[in-house]
């Protein structure tokens, strides 16, 4: 639809825009942003609302070219994600994995800041026991393409577990890895320690709540005021659950002879709906668990066997994701529906810039009108425009301005 024939009013309004709403909190976290939905805003508005949140950190599932473009020039530290399918070929093919780098990595250096490449997602705690065999191969050819091309230092390489890889978790000082699963860990374990990378795990204290609700402490896994419980072998008192499954990973790892490797939260959370079955699931609860997570963020604490080591924690997830499959507790983990309003409260105001679209002929430029509360807002702004100016070329041909909505990953 040509120019000259009609004139588009573009109205760029935050949700939330006010003096009070823009004291936004100075907590600095991690996020997953995940994308397996049909109806999430595009990646340029994902930018202007996660910078007023204040996130520093985001982990991805894939690599997204769209997403780490919209993220240019920003202060956002990215995981990006290799995903299982991609294993058993780069396993055996080093070539695939310097490819896979130099197709998905090298294009958006340095502008992006892409610090670690998360090979492969829950494979030792999955059902198919091939990839387990793939998985330290394929991590260990994508580290070796990072160094050919000169970028090992800049982009650490990992993959995120289950808790389901522990054998023993209680008390948390004799947590083990699963027999079955040592032989892989182990080297992974190594890997990790030569190469100066992190061991992720994705920790749900709700897991453990909805599997056995009447003799799982609700306070004790919400980080709410309890009696807690002692390890009977350190005397360590531990108040909340995350803080006790995360040393028993620890203990996990020094029990096959390493001290010297990090433990990183890559996902925990709290569904705000699910079945029947699913106990716990609900708004309430799920704001309180993560607004006291992110207080715990905030106060940069370890756990009673690490004190000294702050929590690395990427909270999942941003949005609730409407084509996850799985039990309804699965497309209900989000801090935010897909239209930028907040599921619950967890005290953090931020603000998705809302496109609104209508014909007048007698509008003119003064009709175009741009809030930001921060010049550094100007560029993910200007982004969100350049879409929407390529969209209103096409609307008349049926093209939707939030082009992600199209994105099914």
């Amino acid at each position: 639809m040509a120019a000259s024939t009609v004139l588009f009013t573009i109205i760029l309004l935050f949700l939330g825009l006010s003096d009070s709403s823009l004291e936004v909190q100075s907590l600095s976290f991690g996020i997953n942003y995940g994308q397996i939905a049909n109806n999430l805003p595009s990646p340029s508005r994902v930018a202007v609302l996660l910078q007023s949140l204040n996130v520093s950190r985001i982990k991805l599932y894939d690599a997204d070219p769209n997403v780490l473009q919209a993220f240019a020039n920003s202060e956002v530290d990215f995981i990006i994600g290799l995903g299982n399918e991609y294993l058993q070929s780069m396993s055996t093919d080093p070539l695939k994995a310097q490819s896979w780098i130099q197709q998905h990595v090298q294009p958006h250096l340095p502008q992006t800041k892409i610090t670690c490449i998360n090979v492969g997602n829950e494979v030792l705690g999955g059902t198919d026991t091939q990839l387990w065999s793939y998985l330290l191969p394929a991590m260990q050819s994508v580290y070796r393409a990072l160094v050919n091309l000169g970028l090992s230092k800049q982009v650490a390489v990992t993959t995120a577990h289950s808790l389901t890889i522990l054998g023993k978790s209680y008390p948390p000082s004799s947590g083990s890895f699963r027999q079955d699963l040592a032989q892989y860990i182990q080297p992974i374990l190594s890997f990790h320690s030569q190469v100066n990378s992190p061991f992720l795990i994705n920790a749900y204290p709700y897991f453990a709540y909805k599997d056995n609700p009447g003799e799982v402490s609700i306070d004790y896994v919400l980080f709410q005021p309890n009696s807690g419980m002692v390890d009977s072998v350190t005397n360590l008192h531990y108040d909340n659950m995350l803080d006790a499954q995360i040393d028993a990973v620890y203990s996990a790892i020094k029990a096959m002879g390493h001290s010297d490797i990090e433990v990183r939260i890559s996902e925990t959370g709290w569904p705000s709906k699910g079945d029947a079955n699913e106990a716990g699931a609900t708004p309430e609860n799920a704001g309180i668990y993560n607004g006291n997570l992110m207080r715990k963020i905030e106060e940069k604490k370890g756990t009673p066997a690490k004190p000294q080591v702050p929590i690395d924690i990427y909270v999942f997830a941003l949005f609730n994701e409407d084509l996850k499959p799985g039990p309804a507790s699965e497309r209900n983990y989000g801090l935010y529906y897909p239209n930028g309003t907040q599921v619950y409260d967890i005290g953090s105001q931020g603000y998705l810039p809302q496109l609104i679209f209508s014909a007048d002929s007698n509008i003119n430029a003064s009709h175009i009108h741009l809030q930001f509360s921060e010049p550094s807002h100007c560029v993910h702004i200007i982004m969100c425009l350049l879409e929407l100016i390529y969209s209103v070329n096409f609307l008349g041909g049926g093209r939707r301005a939030d082009r992600s909505n199209m994105k099914n990953s």
